[in-house]
């Protein structure tokens, strides 16, 4: 298996989960981090090694990504496993599951490249490279059979773990928060480079808010070794302001809080299955933006947008992703609890659309795969 970035390590530790469940003691190795480690699984390489974004980062780190993909292939073809899981991370599993492919081992791709939003041409490397398709959203596995790649709709993991009803009072009696506190959740991304782009803004968005509602209270959680990264930017930003740094806990975060200023990502969709009010916003290096900011085919970037298909949720780019605006954007939510309550039951409609025990449906997956060998 290979995860490139937290969110890959937490989905595929979930999934790992389902297939020792099916079967007891089963090895499994590769690139991942501690949720993957929890269930056996051996760390050739720390997810961390991948976890960059953008062409711009992507090229600074290009050597030492093509080497690490090229001694794992040359290690699974020298003894080839039953099978081979990549958890996300396109642009490095499609290559890698090429070569395997080629080479006679097997590839399951969990979690859909976002071929519907924009890259779409991926489809004919993935149709080379994968030799089943694990669809979270129920819409994708029909894209997939028109290009004659195996597909299924296994629900999303996360739907699963988190509960239906948050357990708002039990995380924020662990993290030290009143029930009567009014709290920002601040989750500025776990990558170097969203940190680097994005940490800024959101800080000064903390500073902003502190200042002109001095009740706030705000909760960031740092992914694994991030803090060094942190810690430097909150004082720089918002030394004085109400803070709370937490190591990982962003699930007790994300479900104490009564909004959250969150990017782009994976985290925007457990922040709904939290029923967690957000602000979305994101922001690059200047010219990954120039190189990315045409090449999308819809109008919504973040992933409870793309499933209402409308705008919930507000989403700030680039410019628009600056102190002022995110800060009214937040106060929004919480000037207006008629329209938070709202979008807390069209996130809970998405929640029962995506529990589906994705566990059991990936394994159930897998097993047709690996009979078919």
């Amino acid at each position: 298996m290979v995860a490139g970035e937290a969110s890959g390590d937490l989905l595929a530790g979930l999934l790992l989960s389902g297939l020792r469940e099916r079967w007891p003691g089963l090895p499994s190795a590769g690139i991942g981090g501690p949720k993957m480690a929890a269930h056996g699984f051996e760390a050739w390489w720390p997810y961390e090694k991948l976890a960059v974004n953008g062409f711009v980062e992507v090229l600074r780190h290009y050597r030492e990504l093509s080497g690490i993909r090229t001694q794992l292939g040359d290690r699974l073809l020298a003894d080839p496993p039953n099978l081979f899981i990549g958890v996300d991370a396109p642009d490095f599993n499609l290559g890698l599951e090429a070569r395997l492919k080629a080479g006679g081992v097997k590839s399951v791709h969990f979690v859909s490249p976002s071929i519907w939003a924009w890259r779409g041409k991926r489809i004919h490397k993935i149709h080379q490279s994968v030799d089943h398709m694990l669809c979270l959203f129920p819409f994708e596995p029909e894209i997939y059979e028109r290009a004659g790649i195996p597909a299924s709709y296994v629900g999303h993991p996360l739907a699963d773990k988190i509960p239906l009803i948050p357990p708002r009072g039990a995380a924020r009696q662990a993290l030290g928060l009143k029930d009567s506190d009014t709290v920002v959740g601040v989750l500025p991304g776990s990558r170097r480079s969203e940190i680097t782009y994005i940490g800024p803004a959101f800080l000064q968005t903390v500073a902003l808010l502190a200042r002109q509602r001095p009740e706030l209270r705000f909760v960031l959680p740092m992914a694994p070794g991030r803090r060094a990264m942190i810690e430097p930017l909150v004082a720089e930003h918002a030394p004085d302001a109400p803070l709370t740094l937490v190591d990982g806990r962003s699930h007790e975060v994300l479900a104490a809080c009564d909004v959250t200023l969150i990017a782009s990502g994976t985290a925007t969709l457990e922040a709904a299955l939290f029923k967690t009010p957000m602000v979305i916003a994101y922001r690059l290096n200047t010219l990954n933006w120039l190189l990315m900011r045409n090449m999308g085919y819809l109008p919504w970037i973040g992933l409870p947008n793309i499933l209402a298909r409308e705008f919930l949720v507000p989403e700030r780019i680039q410019h628009d992703a600056n102190p002022e605006q995110l800060a009214r954007d937040v106060l929004d939510w919480l000037d207006h609890p008629a329209k938070a309550d709202a979008v807390r039951q069209r996130f809970t409609e998405m929640h029962h659309l995506l529990k589906r025990d994705t566990a059991r449906c990936a394994s159930d997956a897998i097993a047709q795969v690996l009979e078919a060998r």
